[in-house]
């Protein structure tokens, strides 16, 4: 039977059967996993059991249901050892009733870590602690040079060629218990993204399922803030961790536990053995002995770790260049072929993705929309309102005759995905039978209208409304313009007149117009020199805004 076992907070330890179709997670009594904590919501989350499968979902929660760290959308299906976090509480998902057979191939399945409060009164019985930062630049080898050269040379034969944490934090255990022989249990608590240490991997010497390892926090905080390896004679009853019931309730005879610290001087996790035998304490040099293999288990560790950071990161970037291609087949692939007009375009997000947006759509009527947008930031979020934009564009275009309903209707559709992002938008509607430019702009900046004799002015500014998203109901309206031959329009987002250069200054509006009135008058001279000017005015920045530009013209 599946069930999931609190890490952390106010049950730790405990385990609940998934042993109905439903089972709800939250602050309510009547909830089937009771979450006594202040930020958890009432009904906070479900667990869904259909036959051999569980999922999880969120069920519209103040502060969200996390999986593995990442926040969970819709229903997502659970598998063996994910952990499901609910506010500062960690559950561990288990598909089976008992760990793997073999005690060699465990994991972090018979653990817990249990938070309990310390005390620094009284006797104490440690036997010996040691600073790990001493060992880091070579083994320490005062006692028993012969045991600790062979037991180095064992963890280290095991983890050279190993990269994966999967593969590492087992062999490093079976490594100690071969050095260690009179050790019961062994444990690896790493930090997680939140710095909060959970259990990654674990061994028993005897294969007993029914022993769940929980395992002090207050001594793995000690172990860490300090840097220092402890030895305890008689950790139940030495009175540095006197409150610490996960402890008592297995009268742990000896105990050493010793920090993961990586080469600059950082804790990242810990390595704790203990034994149950009372004639098999654990001694001094055998301190000094985990000092050491620590130190070795922590770089094969902190290696591994950083290469599945690496190969994570990889995965990202090639997921982020797959949303590049994506959004750029959103973009025209080709300027639109209207009778005696022409185009120019230019777009660059900041980066890989952005939240501009720029789009040429065929009406019914043969007249020709031309759009430019800019939603709220940039980014996947920002790119991802930008595919829906281009979606309800197109259909409110496509739905409405008249360019404002058509522009107010799209607003309200945005304004009911409750967002709370919001999108600068401007519509132009040519028609190249009359040559009428219809206008309807909501929080954008007014494109620039260039006039035969070079003479400019900006059309719609005083009809602007506010931008789509904000509030449903507003009704937008329009202006139009008449372009002669030889006049033209340009339409830019604020990454190009907001762009900053070295000394903090931006490059302005009134610069575009003036790149736009030096320009030799056609789309792709007025396009490339206002590009040029801005990518010059940013020397040596980087770009922190996606830029836009369309430029079109009567021939």
């Amino acid at each position: 039977m599946a069930f999931l076992t609190a890490n952390n907070g106010p049950q730790a330890g405990r385990r609940y059967e998934l042993d109905r179709p439903e089972s709800v997670l939250g602050r309510h009594p009547e909830c089937d996993v009771v979450i006594d904590v202040g930020a958890v919501s009432r009904y906070h989350c479900k667990v869904i059991t259909d036959g051999d499968t569980c999922s999880v979902e969120d069920l519209n929660s103040r502060n969200g249901t996390f999986l593995n760290e990442e926040v969970i959308e819709g229903r997502t299906q659970l598998e063996h050892g994910n952990l499901v976090r609910v506010c500062d509480v960690v559950f561990t998902f288990h598909d089976r009733d008992q760990p793997p057979a073999s005690s060699s191939d465990d994991s972090s399945f018979r653990a817990v870590m249990v938070d309990d409060d310390s005390s620094d009164s009284g006797g104490s019985t440690i036997m010996s602690k040691l600073d790990v930062r001493s060992s880091i630049n070579g083994p320490m080898l005062a006692a028993s040079a012969e045991a600790k050269l062979s037991a180095l040379i064992e963890i280290t034969r095991s983890l050279s060629n190993t990269l994966s944490l999967d593969k590492v934090l087992p062999e490093v255990l079976d490594s100690l218990f071969r050095i260690f022989v009179q050790a019961d249990r062994g444990f690896v608590g790493m930090l997680d993204d939140n710095g909060v240490l959970v259990p990654r991997w674990t061994k028993l010497r005897r294969d007993d399922s029914d022993d769940t390892i929980r395992v002090s926090r207050t001594i793995a905080t000690a172990v860490m803030e300090t840097k220092e390896a402890i030895l305890s004679a008689d950790a139940a009853s030495d009175a540095r961790f006197e409150m610490s019931q996960s402890i008592a309730d297995f009268r742990i005879r000896s105990m050493m536990c010793a920090p993961l610290v990586d080469s600059d001087q950082n804790a990242f996790g810990i390595l704790q053995i203990d034994t149950l035998d009372q004639r098999q304490r654990f001694r001094e040099d055998d301190l000094e002995l985990l000092i050491s293999t620590a130190a070795q288990a922590a770089i094969a560790i902190n290696n591994a770790r950083l290469h599945e950071e690496s190969l994570k990161q990889r995965g990202v970037e090639r997921d982020l260049e797959l949303a590049r291609e994506v959004q750029q087949g959103f973009l025209p692939q080709e300027a639109p072929d209207v009778p005696d007009y022409t185009f120019y375009s230019y777009y660059r997000a900041a980066n890989h993705i952005g939240g501009d947006y720029y789009d040429y759509v065929p009406l019914p009527n043969g007249k020709l929309a031309v759009i430019m947008a800019d939603v709220v930031g940039h980014g996947v979020a920002a790119a991802m309102l930008m595919a829906k934009l281009s979606a309800e564009a197109r259909y409110c275009l496509a739905s409405e005759a008249e360019p404002a309903v058509a522009v107010t209707k799209l607003n309200s559709r945005l304004c009911q995905l409750n967002l709370n992002r919001f999108v600068t938008f401007i519509l132009v509607i040519i028609d190249s039978e009359t040559h009428e430019a219809t206008i309807v702009n909501a929080g954008h900046m007014a494109p620039i209208f260039r006039r035969a004799d070079g003479s400019i002015e900006e059309p719609g500014d005083d009809e602007a409304g506010i931008p789509l998203g904000i509030m449903d109901g507003v009704e937008y309206k329009q202006a139009s313009v008449t372009l002669e031959s030889g006049e033209s329009l340009t339409l830019y987002t604020d990454g190009l007149d907001e762009a900053v250069n070295a000394s903090g200054e931006q490059y302005t509006i009134e610069r575009m117009r003036e790149g736009v009135k030096a320009a030799d008058g056609t789309p792709k001279g007025t396009g490339e020199a206002i590009v040029t000017d801005v990518r010059a005015h940013i020397t040596g920045c980087l770009q922190d805004d996606d830029m836009c530009l369309v430029v079109l013209r009567r021939d």
